[in-house]
């Protein structure tokens, strides 16, 4: 959420930003709520201002034995008068409040302007994708023929969009997990959480997922949410706190379920594990202060690019564009995979700088040292990485011409010794 005053010292700027978005706000409406509000604001400030020399006058008259009946009635018409306008007033506050909710991020200075990802700028490549000798395979297909992965039972229980894991899938998909909980924390610093997938509105609203994407979250008969990444958890673990600037960067990473409707990719991505409406990710935060949040920004890149390169899968880097970037990121790279059966690269994990944008929602602040006056911290995240998103490249990558596919080294010991999956 966006500073009011920095909107309204800003309208020409932001509206260029809206526009570089592919954002149909148009801020002229906030212009005139926000008038509006500053007039009711002014009005009902000179209203009290009256009311309290007419209180002092009733005082006066009473204390001389003097009749104040009149000012009386006068001062019960002003006060039908305030309480006229602060009705009036939370409505305009309330369109005033919804429009912050909505509006986007303002994006960094670095931030490429283009329309869509076709814009986007890459920065490198790791690895090279390997050469077949052979028609290599897409994932579902080595995954149903290994009878590890099972889509016609998961579209039995849950519907289109969901996946059973069986045998070597399974264990796979939890090796994963585990290997990059175990990277992240023995080796980059983060603390290892398990939070709740099902919260509150007002969690979802923190980190911008509400009144946005609603139609793109699940959501309880009580107004509870199913999470759609644990960035949400992770991210409001301290909202509503003044943290010591001592206390800063944290670092935290969880693993969860995640559940998404997809409500706006129809059509998009419908066999396989690309796109299901529940799927494992390991998730990365980070809350900075602003003068290190976008060092802590490329150090997150580094933490994801590793957990790819111990599994030595082909990726590349880039910086997503302006009208490419998410709701509430100043700053993105995305990392995408090389994936032999669609033969091309495939977004894998997505790491954003949000500065005070989610902070300001929550109410996270920290207190700089040597200054008693709190501030918005800047928060991280990224995926570190999509686990079933990974399984796809590994079953691609390392797929064998009888349809095997190879275990990655450093994930043997999670599978007990199990090096090929096969038949």
């Amino acid at each position: 959420m966006l500073d009011l005053r920095f909107i309204r010292e800003n309208i020409e700027t932001l509206q260029e930003m809206l526009v570089n978005r592919g954002s149909n706000i148009d801020l002229q409406e906030f212009v005139k709520l926000d008038a509006e509000r500053r007039e009711i604001l002014t009005e009902v400030e000179l209203l009290k201002n009256k009311r309290n020399v007419e209180s002092a006058e009733v005082a006066k008259r009473k204390k001389a034995g003097e009749d104040a009946s009149e000012i009386i009635a006068e001062m019960g018409k002003v006060s039908a008068q305030i309480k006229e306008l602060d009705v009036k007033l939370a409505e305009v506050e309330e369109k005033v409040t919804y429009f912050q909710m909505t509006m986007p991020n303002a994006y960094h200075s670095s931030t490429p302007i283009g329309k869509t990802e076709d814009d986007n700028v890459e920065i490198r490549r790791w690895g090279t994708p390997k050469e077949f000798t052979f028609k290599p395979k897409e994932h579902w297909e080595i995954g149903e023929d290994l009878e590890i992965l099972d889509f016609e039972r998961g579209s039995k229980l849950g519907g289109s969009r969901f996946v059973v894991y069986r045998g070597a899938g399974a264990r796979l998909e939890r090796a994963l997990i585990s290997f990059m909980l175990d990277t992240h924390t023995t080796e980059h610093g983060y603390t290892e959480h398990l939070t709740p997938f099902i919260v509150k509105r007002e969690i979802c609203e923190g980190t911008g997922q509400l009144p946005k994407f609603e139609d793109d979250m699940y959501k309880t008969t009580d107004d509870m949410f199913l999470i759609s990444t644990s960035e949400i958890t992770l991210t409001n673990l301290h909202r509503q706190e003044i943290l010591n600037e001592s206390d800063l960067p944290k670092y935290y990473t969880a693993y969860s379920p995640c559940f998404r409707r997809e409500a706006g990719s129809y059509g998009r991505d419908m066999k396989g594990l690309i796109r299901l409406h529940q799927f494992n990710k390991v998730e990365m935060v980070k809350l900075a202060t602003p003068e290190t949040s976008y060092d802590e920004l490329e150090k997150m890149v580094v933490n994801a690019e590793t957990i790819l390169q111990k599994l030595n899968l082909p990726y590349r880097v880039i910086q997503l564009c302006s009208g490419d970037i998410g709701f509430g990121a100043a700053k993105t790279y995305d990392l995408e995979v090389w994936v032999p059966g669609q033969n091309k690269f495939r977004e894998i994990s997505s790491c954003s700088n949000c500065t005070d944008f989610q902070s300001r929602r929550m109410g996270l602040k920290y207190r700089p040292e040597g200054n008693s006056k709190s501030e918005f911290c800047h928060t991280l995240n990224g995926s570190g990485l999509a686990v079933g998103r990974t399984l796809v490249a590994i079953m691609e990558n390392y797929q064998q011409e009888d349809g095997s596919f190879i275990i990655p080294e450093v994930l043997i010991p999670y599978m007990g010794g199990m090096k090929v999956v096969k038949k």
